[in-house]
């Protein structure tokens, strides 16, 4: 089980990421188009750089649902490696079976 403070952390900060998102797509967007001159390209940068580190959304650690594990972690289930296998030994997860050959 994950410290509850890295959890709340990382929840933070996704919040955070969302609130900024169209903030943080627009500013990219200036900084890269050629149609605009140089010094709006730049101003757009200079202030994409000066927006918080923890709005960026690459920050944001997808964690699991159950544990908080950050590793591991199966987009489908929303859960680590770990989490799913005892989940589909139990059988509550429907229409996985474990795999023989």
């Amino acid at each position: 089980m994950a410290k509850k403070s890295s959890i709340v952390k990382n929840e933070k900060r996704f919040e955070k990421a969302k609130k900024f998102l169209s903030i943080r797509r627009s500013l990219r967007k200036a900084s890269i188009n050629m149609k605009l001159s140089e010094e709006e390209r730049t101003q757009a940068f200079l202030k994409l750089q000066k927006l918080p580190k923890s709005t960026c959304l690459n920050r944001v650690v997808r964690r699991c649902g159950l544990t908080g594990r950050p590793r591991g972690h199966l987009r489908h289930f929303g859960l680590s490696r770990i989490a799913v296998r005892e989940l589909a030994h139990k059988g509550h997860l429907p229409g996985v079976t474990k795999a023989s050959w």
